[in-house]
């Protein structure tokens, strides 16, 4: 969410920050509207003012035993305009925030410009693709041909982008995710929470999902949402409170299951594990002060590409350009990881910064020596469990059909060092 004050005091600046995102300028309809609202609630104040002093005077003029018919007629006036002014500004408020709550974030001044996902810029590298002696296969051929990986009899249950893991498959996804958990935890200091997944509407408005991308989401009969990552729990559990200055920056990851429609996937990924409607995910989370907030994205970025170096996994990352960036983020890095079953780089991870966009939407505050100022968001995937499975099949496969185990993993797995 925006602040209406700073769009009156910097239009230029805010209506420049849309452009650079490919949308209208929105600054001279926002500050119209915004002075109509105050128009009214001026009157309304003065109609307010106007009543009481009416009915004094109506006191006044009835305790000396005149005529007060001609006020009291103006005092009955009064008492139907002033609803009629009050419901004007209660429709400009609505319009206004209605208008607010649509447009995204605006882009960090280091963000590179670009409409599309082609003017993304790398800014780093790790690792070196695997040299195979062989035609790597993709990981859905690789655990089919297992016997591990069952897309039909998943698709039985719940139809198509879902698939269900057996045997040693299961136990790879499941070390994986306990893996991520552990150095999360134990390594870089964030605090493990177990969520709920089933959410209300404002948990999801103030991360930024509702009301634009509903249809990206799948609702329950309830009224509850299934979350589509846990950044919308974790983040949400700041909201409406003010935290100690002292208390920043706050670290939370939870692995929890996701759930996404791909309303807007149509046609992409329909094959595998790599775009389904539910998968696993560790999620992190820090509520930073503003002052920190560029050094804890550096940091959360880190600790996600710390996962793949620990696995030994090749990647790059990348800084996503103004047109490919998402909804709520200020700025954002995708790591990428290689996969030489499809011969190319794929996202595993995606760390935002939002600054206070998502802080204003649920009202999240620290109290600091100048006061209550609006806490900075950051989020970001350490990393998708599903994803990271699919890199572990595609780099560690052999040429017989088996998987070598990463050793990282092997503790996890209870020493099992191949799954063949």
């Amino acid at each position: 969410m925006h602040d209406l004050k700073w769009i009156r005091d910097n239009p230029e600046a805010f209506d420049a920050g849309l452009a650079r995102r490919g949308l209208e300028a929105r600054s001279a309809q926002l500050i119209r509207l915004d002075g109509e609202r105050r128009a009214a609630q001026t009157r309304l104040q003065e109609m307010q003012a106007q009543r009481n002093e009416t009915s004094k005077q109506i006191g006044i003029i009835k305790k000396q035993g005149g005529d007060a018919g001609a006020i009291m007629e103006e005092m009955a006036r009064l008492k139907e305009d002033i609803p009629l002014m009050e419901a004007q500004d209660k429709s400009l408020g609505e319009e206004i925030e209605a208008i607010l709550a649509s447009i995204p974030n605006l882009p960090g001044l280091d963000v590179p410009d670009g409409p599309d996902e082609d003017h993304n810029v790398e800014v780093r590298r790790w690792g070196t693709p695997r040299d195979f002696a062989f035609q790597p296969l993709e990981h859905d051929a690789i655990g089919t041909k297992l016997g591990l990986m069952d897309f039909d009899g998943a698709a039985k249950l719940s139809g198509a982008r879902f698939v269900v893991l057996k045997g040693k498959l299961a136990r790879l996804e499941r070390a994986i995710a306990q893996f991520m958990l552990d150095v999360q935890t134990d390594e870089h200091g964030y605090t493990e929470v177990s969520p709920p997944t089933l959410v209300k509407d404002a948990a999801l408005f103030g991360t930024g999902q509702l009301p634009k991308f509903g249809d990206d989401l799948f609702k329950a009969n309830t009224g509850h949402w299934l979350i589509p990552t846990a950044e919308v729990p974790l983040t949400n559990l700041v909201g409406d409170s003010i935290l100690d200055e002292a208390a920043l920056p706050v670290r939370m990851t939870a692995l929890t299951l996701c759930y996404r429609s791909e309303a807007g996937a149509a046609g992409k990924d329909t094959r595998g594990m790599i775009r389904q409607h539910q998968f696993w995910k560790v999620e992190m989370v820090s509520i930073a002060h503003p002052d920190q907030s560029e050094a804890e994205h550096q940091r959360m970025t880190q600790c996600a590409e710390t996962i793949l170096q620990r696995l030994e996994l090749p990647y790059r990352t990348i800084v996503l350009c103004t047109g490919d960036m998402g909804f709520s983020s200020q700025k954002t890095y995708d790591i990428e990881v290689w996969l030489p079953g499809q011969g190319r780089y794929r996202e595993i991870s995606s760390c935002s910064n939002c600054g206070d966009f998502q802080a204003r939407r649920m009202k999240a505050r620290f109290k600091g020596e100048k006061g209550n100022r609006f806490v900075h968001t950051l989020n970001g995937s350490g990393l998708a469990v599903g994803r990271t499975l699919v890199a572990v099949l595609e780099n560690y496969q052999q040429e017989d059909g088996s998987i070598r185990v990463p050793e990282t993993l092997r503790p996890y797995m209870g020493g099992l060092e191949v799954i063949s």
